[in-house]
Order: structure tokens, then sequence, then C-alpha cells
């Protein structure tokens, strides 16, 4: 499972590379949506601090979710998926492995970012530690939730919208954890319960969503 696993995220990150437009437009959506605010509220300060961590925590949100279609649409095309499902290597891994490689181009630059996006909320310091370290955690949980949507809606019409309708209630919860743990940082409080109830749906859903995208993607090829 583990050689499955590191093979798939090598594939696809070799992928991605040749694909730079894929991952340039996520990026410049994420910077693009949190940039409008401070220019359209004005600079006082604390409104702008006030706003900060939601505004973030959507636009990297939009971001990962404008990523989606393409995690399996492109095998699909092609004809690579249907070899995955036949071949000896087991699923759960290959799935799991285009979901890390998944999360490295599209979520992971998304937390590189937040923090340098912070500063034009004029943040302080501690509360974009905290700001980027839960977008550390809580793309994973995109990433893992998404790939379950992703997989239902392949192949067909209007995959990108009903991709958005399905995994956005999900989302609600990692969205109101990972603004709430900038505003309580910001407030002086600890932000460890929010962080910590980002962890935990993280440990669920990297043990569920594999497993759920699996039977997910069964049920769209068959």
């Amino acid at each position: 499972m583990r050689a499955a696993f590191l093979l798939v995220i090598r594939r696809d990150l070799q992928v991605a590379l040749r694909r730079k437009g894929d991952l340039l437009n996520v990026l410049v959506f994420f910077v693009i949506v949190a940039s409008l605010f401070p220019l359209g509220v004005g600079p006082e300060p604390n409104q702008l601090r006030a706003m900060a961590p939601g505004v973030v925590w959507v636009a990297a949100l939009l971001a990962a979710l404008l990523s989606l279609p393409r995690l399996f649409a492109a095998d699909h095309l092609d004809g690579t998926l249907e070899q995955m499902l036949i071949a000896a290597r087991p699923l759960p891994a290959v799935v799991l492995g285009k979901i890390a490689s998944h999360w490295i181009v599209a979520g992971l630059p998304l937390a590189l970012l937040a923090p340098v996006l912070g500063l034009q909320y004029d943040l302080p310091a501690r509360a974009l530690g905290v700001l980027a370290f839960s977008v550390l955690i809580g793309t994973p949980v995109l990433s893992l939730i998404g790939a379950v949507g992703a997989a239902l809606t392949l192949g067909l019409r209007g995959a990108g919208v009903l991709v958005g309708l399905l995994v956005l209630p999900l989302y609600i919860p990692v969205l109101i954890f990972g603004a709430g743990a900038v505003s309580a940082s910001l407030a002086g409080l600890d932000p460890a319960p929010h962080l910590s109830l980002l962890g935990a749906f993280l440990a669920v859903s990297s043990f569920v969503g594999p497993w759920a995208a699996c039977a997910a993607l069964r049920v769209s090829l068959d």
C-alpha cells in the first residue's frame, strides 16, 4: 500500500507540473478574493482584523472547491482511472495518494500564502501563525471530503456545480472552527479548542474519506 501511495503521489505531481495553469488558477483566485475585501471595505484596522478570519477562510474554501472537479476527471477521460480500479494495487492507497497530491498542489500553497494575505488585514504575528496553522490542518479535510463529491459526480454534466452542492454543507464546520481559531487568537483567547476540533475532523476524514471515495468511484464507473 505504501508503494502504491507514493507512486501515485509522484505521478500526479509530475502531471501537475506539466499543467501549471491549473495551480496558478487556484492561487490567483485565492489571492484576488482575499485581497478585494480590504480594497472595498477601507483601511479601518479594527474592521479589517474582525473580518480577516472569515474572509481568508472563505477564500481558501472556494479556491479548494475550484480545483476539485479535476481531481479524477483527467484520469477518467484517458482511461487511467479504470485501469487503477482493476489493477493489483489496493484502490484505497491509490485514492489516498491522489488526495494527498491534490492537497500538496492545491492546499499546501494556500497555507503558505494565508499569513501573507493576513498582513493586508493588519493581523498580529500570533494571529498570523494561528491562521497559517488552521489552514494547514483544515485544507486536507477539504481535499478528503471533496474527493468523495468529485468521485460521485465523475462524468456528469455540470460536475463542478454538483460538487459544490454536495460538499459545501460538509465544509461549513471546517470553516467555522478554522475562522474561530483565528478570531479567538485576536480576542486574546486560547485557539487550541478550535484547532483540536479541526484535528479531529482531519483524523476522521482521513479514515473515512478514502474508503467513501473508493465506493463512490465504483458507483460512478459501473
